[in-house]
């Protein structure tokens, strides 16, 4: 298998429509053997999250309606009734190979929106805890044309992001970037591996040339972006015959967009040098000591805080003696947190008035999540890149 693809430890892979529908219906003979490379893949220890595309167009062939040419309202029907059997087919795939699934519909603001980031992260992490794999797709019922991601692509890589995963595929209908349309210039060369998107291969990217798909080349590079700066490395593989892991393990051709940092530097650089503090945690000195230790903040190590902030605002954590020491996303909103303040996990779960406030989360601020002056130092090109690119968490 692609090296970049074996050695991640949390694995995105985006299915584009092309490759699950054949005609007017879900191709589950592929679709069973893509299930038996990925598990395999979570036997060896792999956490996998899918992105699938084809919800629209099994809906179009269940409601009788042509995919071309389909108005926004239109356009949310046949995803609500193909979403039905999207998943149904994934469900029966996976279940097969002894794997649970479970279904999460995002839109742009689940990833835009700190605290609505924080959710669906801790939905993730929770289900890959549990040894699920969660399968992602676009909330086309309820997103506007203006609001909608538009293709799978980029919300696979917001996902990647999200997710703080090592690596992104993307299975397609082309097996990697070339400098030119192969189908159209028989001079086409093959690019194996992408150290950066330059205004050069920007201009290599063409249009969508599927009549399933609402991608292109250029939105997969637009991926790329988005998850290179987030630590993430991003293969784009050729999908459509039987077994596409497989295939890759056995040397097939893909390229390869190499991200230059890991998930975790990357998002302790974001949370260091890219968002703005709204409020200040105090800590005590055992709080100190545990942060040091590598450990998250808990209510009971923080004496006081100050400002005003909403649940996933970054914060600055300071010392007794008032000197900043790091900052983090709080998971509480300080109208919440000052009400936690100084309590331990078992005085938290048994106070009746904070029921309605504590989530069972013991944590302030978790240590995936934080970032101490001594663990990352965010470069200017580094901060920069991350905003540009995402800057959604």
């Amino acid at each position: 298998m692609n090296i970049y693809v074996k050695q991640a430890r949390r694995l995105v892979v985006k299915i584009g429509s092309s490759l699950l529908v054949r005609d007017t219906a879900l191709d589950t003979d592929w679709l069973a053997a893509l299930a038996d490379d990925l598990a395999k893949a979570h036997a060896a220890g792999q956490e996998i999250i899918i992105v699938s595309s084809g919800a629209v167009s099994l809906g179009c062939a269940a409601l009788d309606l042509q995919r071309d040419g389909l108005s926004l309202d239109e356009s949310q029907a046949a995803a609500a009734a193909g979403q039905i059997a999207l998943m149904r087919g994934w469900q029966n795939a996976l279940a097969a190979q002894g794997l649970k699934t479970a279904q999460i519909l995002l839109t742009p603001e689940d990833t835009e929106q700190r605290r609505r980031y924080l959710n669906a992260r801790q939905t993730l992490n929770a289900l890959l805890a549990m040894g699920v794999v969660p399968i992602i797709n676009e909330n086309d019922t309820v997103a506007t044309q203006e609001l909608r991601y538009g293709d799978n692509d980029r919300l696979a890589a917001r996902v990647a992001a999200m997710s703080s995963a090592d690596c992104l595929l993307l299975l397609s209908d082309i097996d990697g970037l070339y400098t030119a349309d192969p189908q159209l210039d028989e001079t086409a060369e093959f690019l194996p591996s992408i150290d950066r998107i330059t205004p050069q291969i920007e201009a290599m990217a063409g249009g969508s040339v599927s009549s399933h798909g609402s991608g292109g080349m250029v939105t997969k590079l637009q991926a790329a972006q988005i998850a290179q700066s987030a630590g993430c490395h991003m293969v784009l593989a050729g999908g459509k015959a039987a077994h596409p892991l497989k295939a890759l393990d056995e040397g097939a051709r893909a390229s390869v967009f190499i991200a230059h940092a890991n998930p975790l530097t990357a998002r302790k650089n974001w949370i260091a040098g890219t968002l703005h503090p709204a409020g200040t945690l105090h800590l005590d000195a055992g709080a100190v000591a545990a942060l040091a230790q590598g450990k998250s903040l808990l209510p009971v190590g923080i004496t006081a805080l100050s400002g005003d902030f909403e649940r996933g605002d970054c914060v600055i954590l300071c010392d007794p003696q008032g000197q900043e020491l790091g900052r983090g996303l709080c998971a509480y909103a300080s109208a919440d947190a000052r009400l936690m303040l100084g309590k331990d996990t078992k005085s938290l779960a048994a106070m009746t008035d904070l029921q309605s406030i504590w989530s069972g989360r013991a944590e302030m601020v978790h240590r995936d999540d934080m970032v101490l002056h001594d663990e990352a130092r965010p470069t200017a090109e580094t901060a920069a890149a991350t905003a540009k690119g995402d800057n959604n968490e």
